[in-house]
């Protein structure tokens, strides 16, 4: 079965600059809002750790420069059977350290992605087990039919037994209870590039693997990765050249940077919605006025807090037009999206406060808001102007914004009421959605950043049928369907849909993917 990938024009794009610090060697200074939590590949399914670990550790099956699946760490797959897939493994290929990767290393990767504290159990909870066929082959077991799974590993990355188990690393780091060990600050992959220095929050210097086993497009030898959280300093150190490429580029700096003619903007849609999400598990909220009782269990006021959120305002005023409001939870560019039912329900100040009133808050309540502010395009800015329409119909926010590296391990303990987040579609289908945002919470990764516990049987059924259907016309169906139930639930807020903006100077070629992937081997200064 084939799905299609309809991405918008200009999603993809290049350009150039780049300076080298010694003769014959290329060095890249890279500047972000934000660091990477942690090198371990298995503990964060965040965007920029993603984007920055598989420039160290590789999928079976990646993403290639455009975007489309490509072998990775394996050379091919077939289904010998409606649950079984066949993966051939690359030989010669080797980890940073010279040991051998093997099928074991692949057994060894699936039961720690699966295990307490991983953060990408939803990549592998399709699957029952991993049988070694040989050295080289595996056969992977799903529980149930499942045709898009080799779409479902781009973000599974293998890692060493060997390395783990000496160095005590064989469970994964956890972010929630603050658990750390060597994969945090140490990393031993098999991609292009490996960890030469790290110093967390402050810089990571990366350099070329010399025995890579894949091609190197570009002439990248040294990437010095700078954490630069401060907007206005970023963008200063992109002007005066500290730094050859930064993300983001803040929205009201756009401008102004696409005049300066030693610089370049990349622009294009991201597969990211962002979105508010409601604690509809408890029987009273953590952290609100309102004692004996979860008025977010109440759909009245779940549906006043997204009539009173003016999604437009923000999209001029913060965002400075770099934003989509949108209806459903994942963009037009992926698999199943639907068209008809991508309307929003209207801004109406008066119709929230009736809706609050009929659940018998007229004069609103008081709730915390947790929010980031160092993780997506001004985070902080969005959760500000939330609090400020909802005070509007009498609803007063705790904000509590921080940063990423509290914040995640929070939410992710589900220690939040009323959360900001956003979630990219990696796989680029609706599944990836369904599963882990819309699914009652439960084994395998199901639901698992479902942080607000909201729960529908039926989405549970549609999201097992969508995941086995192999007829196109049904499955789109299905998807729609659950779409459907969602949006009448107001089992989440989508607010919009996030674009990027990415800076550099004029003398580098780089590729910018639509999940705001940055993939160093594709560089090259000119």
């Amino acid at each position: 079965m084939k799905f299609k990938l309809n991405l918008l024009a200009g999603a993809m794009g290049c350009m150039l600059a780049g300076t080298s610090l010694v003769a014959g060697a290329v060095t890249l200074k890279i500047g972000n809002q934000g660091d990477a939590l942690s090198m371990d590949p298995h503990s964060l399914n965040e965007s920029l750790q993603i984007s920055v670990n598989e420039n160290v550790y590789e999928p079976l099956v990646m993403r290639d420069r455009n975007y489309k699946l490509s072998p990775a760490l394996a050379t091919s797959w077939k289904q010998t059977s409606p649950t079984v897939w066949r993966f051939e493994l690359r030989k010669g290929v080797q980890f940073h350290d010279g040991t051998p990767f093997t099928a074991d290393d692949v057994i060894f990767s699936y039961e720690r992605a699966k295990s307490d504290g991983s953060d990408m159990k939803s990549y592998v909870g399709q699957v029952k087990e991993v049988k070694k066929i040989n050295d080289h082959a595996v056969d992977i077991v799903t529980n149930a039919p499942f045709p898009i799974l080799p779409e479902l590993f781009v973000h599974w990355n293998m890692m060493s037994k060997k390395w783990c188990e000496t160095n005590q690393a064989t469970k994964p780091v956890d972010r929630r209870k603050g658990i750390e060990n060597a994969a945090s600050f140490r990393a031993n992959g098999t991609g292009p590039y490996r960890v030469r220095e790290r110093q967390p929050n402050v810089r990571t210097t990366f350099v070329r693997n010399g025995n890579y086993w894949g091609k190197i497009e570009g002439n990248v030898d040294e990437v010095i990765f700078n954490v630069i959280g401060n907007d206005a300093t970023r963008v200063s150190a992109l002007i005066s050249g500290e730094i050859d490429v930064m993300e983001p580029v803040p929205v009201q700096d756009v401008e102004r940077l696409k005049g300066d003619s030693k610089l370049k903007i990349m622009q294009g849609p991201e597969l990211r919605v962002i979105f508010l999400g409601m604690d509809q598990k408890r029987d009273e909220l953590l952290f609100s006025n309102v004692k004996g009782k979860n008025p977010f269990k109440d759909k009245r006021v779940r549906q006043a807090f997204y009539q009173a959120i003016d999604v437009e305002g923000i999209k001029r005023t913060v965002m400075r037009g770099a934003s989509t409001p949108i209806a459903q939870m994942f963009p037009p560019q992926v698999n199943g999206f639907a068209p008809d039912l991508n309307k929003r329900l209207p801004y109406d100040v008066e119709a929230s406060k009736k809706l609050l009133a009929d659940a018998g808050y007229p004069n609103g309540f008081e709730v915390s808001m947790n929010c980031p502010n160092d993780r997506y395009v001004n985070d902080g800015a969005i959760c500000q102007a939330v609090a400020a329409n909802l005070a509007r119909v009498g609803v007063k926010i705790k904000l509590e914004v921080e940063t990423k590296g509290t914040y995640f391990p929070k939410i992710l303990r589900r220690d939040t009421s009323f959360y900001m987040l956003g979630w990219t579609a990696s796989t680029v289908d609706a599944h990836n959605v369904l599963y882990p945002i819309f699914s009652t919470p439960g084994e395998g990764g199901r639901g698992q950043f479902n942080l607000g516990a909201y729960s529908n049987k039926q989405i549970d059924e549609l999201t097992d049928k969508v995941a086995s259907e192999t007829d196109a016309k049904k499955r789109t169906e299905m998807i729609h369907e659950a779409i459907k139930i969602h949006q009448d639930d107001i089992g989440h807020i989508p607010l919009h849909q996030q674009a990027l903006n990415w800076g550099a100077k004029k003398n580098i070629e780089l590729v910018q993917w639509p999940d705001n992937g940055m993939m160093w081997k594709y560089i090259t200064v000119k």
